[in-house]
């Protein structure tokens, strides 16, 4: 490799870097502050409650600063939404896949209402990635077969609870389904391209990352983590991935609304 292709490759490395450090910029604050709530005066308020409050507050601070456009709030806001359904449904003591042990006045049942920023997040980065890298699907399903597997997963992590789980079979049908579909980015000048499907792990890893950190600060529990904090199991890896599945879909669709575009999942 020639020097000014080194030069080239690390330039680009550094903006790729660059711009995922900025389309993460909702989940990354929304970190400082879940890192601070144990450190600094909460003002009064019980934790939960001060962390609702400042996401929201992170929320108002990215649009009117441009960061963040209008769009991509209502797409937050959706996301927000379609989680805390989900974190209702879950945290039920008849589920008690986890729970959040501490007291807080802005709930829903059993759910602080901060809760749905953290599937806003991952909504968020997608939204920004979009937007930053230029984002172009290249041979995509149908919005009408996409979305059809997109409500199939959500479905799923509510139907597993009472009926055989089928998650490894949507993961099959995944990728049968974006076989042949590649996303392609634009860091900086050249067009880069990665089998969607692939794309769908590694964020998916990067959020179980993020959730070991989560958990280990405090953001909520598993039963195994009520008395002593342990590793989250690596198979939520999986189920991550198809939560990012379920966001990608509805980002992919979302944008194509906005730009008026035809059936397809986008471009």
């Amino acid at each position: 490799m020639t020097s000014d292709r080194i030069t080239t490759f690390l330039e680009e490395f550094f903006i790729f870097g660059l711009k995922q450090a900025r389309a993460c910029i909702f989940a990354g604050s929304f970190f400082v502050i879940l890192f601070l709530s144990h450190h600094i005066s909460l003002f009064g308020l019980p934790r939960y409650d001060f962390l609702f409050f400042a996401a929201v507050l992170i929320q108002i601070l990215l649009v009117l600063t441009k960061i963040e456009t209008m769009d991509e709030l209502k797409t937050i806001f959706l996301f927000h939404i379609i989680g805390l359904a989900l974190e209702i449904f879950k945290t039920h003591p008849s589920i008690g896949s986890w729970s959040y042990p501490e007291f807080g006045y802005f709930k829903i049942m059993n759910v602080p209402l901060y809760s749905g920023f953290m599937y806003a997040a991952v909504g968020s980065y997608i939204a920004q990635a979009w937007r930053l890298f230029k984002l172009h699907l290249v041979d995509a399903p149908t919005w009408r077969l996409s979305g059809g597997v997109g409500v199939l997963i959500y479905l799923n992590f509510f139907t597993h609870h009472f009926i055989p789980d089928f998650r490894y079979l949507l993961m099959l049908v995944i990728l049968i389904l974006f076989r042949r579909t590649w996303v392609e980015f634009v860091v900086i000048r050249e067009k880069r391209r990665m089998p969607l499907a692939l794309s769908f792990v590694l964020i998916g890893f990067f959020i179980w990352v993020a959730e070991n950190i989560s958990t280990f600060l405090g953001a909520w529990k598993y039963p195994e983590q009520i008395v002593t904090w342990t590793t989250v199991s690596f198979h939520k890896v999986g189920s991550w991935s198809l939560l990012v599945i379920i966001s990608f879909i509805l980002v992919a669709y979302l944008k194509t609304v906005n730009e008026a575009r035809p059936s397809r999942v986008i471009d």
